[in-house]
């Protein structure tokens, strides 16, 4: 079980650490290896750390990390009943994916499901998890058969694991807002097979074609499409925004911060903001949208903020993930 990672702690060191590691991989900030050091080592890790850190320091919880915590609650859910060796690791920072895979291979393992827990494809979270695995399989020379969970953004299961989640918040409530993490416009670029699609035909999402296989923004509609659906949302009771955007490259839009001011304009008082692209609670969904968030809103005029939580340990999440391992299970006796 995968996922982004966290700081060992909110003291600067360690959150420099993390994002030290974090900013230089390049599927996060794909530019040249130079360019990108000189970005990172030059203009980010002087100063970002502090406000980084002071940021964690408001969701740090007596277990540590929000999303390390979370994390481990569902690796122990999914593991309880199972006779196999089910372990968690971060893309950065611990626990970390080299010593996960030692363990798993010191263990004998011969069959590996390798579970990124992004719901949507990105080459800065899926793409990024599954070449670390593969190149850490490769340089530790374990010959393992594995299969790997495929984006989930609109599988049944998640989606109403989502919708009973959210219900118990879309009782009362003026507007829906769906805040996605951003990623830059050049991703989705990258990303596009074809070249010829992503951000050029018009109304790409809307339009069929095998680019959405990996386009990050046409899945991210998709999940806000089946969730309505599902929930009864009326077409006018909600909107989609990206939030998290780093530096001042062009991103996807429009953003969550800007969304949030401008929506008490148009009468919205009582907002409820979904993360379907993170499953757990973390920094983003914790700092910077319940809190953060919550008073750009109040602060333009609104007078009612819920942040409806992530999956976390919700047991209908819980179950989807053991039916995509039974699922690879009974492929491996049929």
């Amino acid at each position: 079980m995968l996922n982004l990672g966290s700081p060992e702690s909110t003291a600067v060191p360690d959150v420099r650490k993390y994002l030290k590691e974090f900013l230089l991989d390049e599927r996060v900030i794909d530019a040249p290896a130079p360019i990108r050091n000189l970005v990172v080592r030059g203009l980010i890790l002087p100063t970002r750390p502090k406000r980084s850190a002071e940021a964690y320091a408001r969701v740090w919880t007596d277990d540590g990390s929000p999303l390390i915590a979370m994390s481990q609650r569902q690796r122990q859910f999914v593991t309880q009943g199972r006779d196999i060796i089910v372990l968690l690791a971060m893309r950065y920072g611990q626990p970390s994916i080299p010593e996960a895979i030692k363990k798993l291979k010191s263990a004998g393992v011969t069959h590996l499901f390798i579970m990124p827990l992004y719901p949507h494809y990105a080459m800065s979270s899926y793409e990024t998890v599954l070449v670390r695995v593969t190149e850490e399989i490769k340089a530790q020379a374990w010959q393992v058969e594995t299969n790997t969970l495929q984006p989930f953004y609109q599988d049944r299961d998640y989606i109403d694991a989502m919708v009973e989640n959210a219900r118990p918040y879309l009782d009362d409530f003026d507007h829906l807002l769906f805040s996605y993490h951003g990623i830059p416009e050049r991703h989705l670029r990258k990303s596009d097979p074809s070249h010829a699609h992503c951000l050029t035909v018009p109304n790409c999402c809307e339009t069929c074609s095998p680019s959405h296989t990996t386009c990050y923004r046409a899945q991210c509609f998709a999940t806000t499409q089946a969730f309505v659906k599902a929930a009864g949302i009326p077409d006018d009771k909600f909107s989609v925004s990206f939030q998290s955007r780093l530096g001042r490259d062009p991103w996807l839009t429009p953003y969550t911060d800007y969304r949030l001011k401008e929506l008490p304009e148009k009468g919205v008082k009582k907002l409820c903001v979904i993360c379907p692209s993170f499953v757990a609670d973390c920094l983003e969904t914790l700092e910077e949208i319940s809190m953060e968030g919550r008073d750009e809103f109040l602060e333009a005029g609104g007078e009612d903020f819920q942040q409806i939580p992530c999956l976390n340990d919700h047991p209908a999440f819980i179950s989807m993930l053991n039916g995509r391992i039974d699922k690879w299970l009974r492929g491996l006796v049929e």
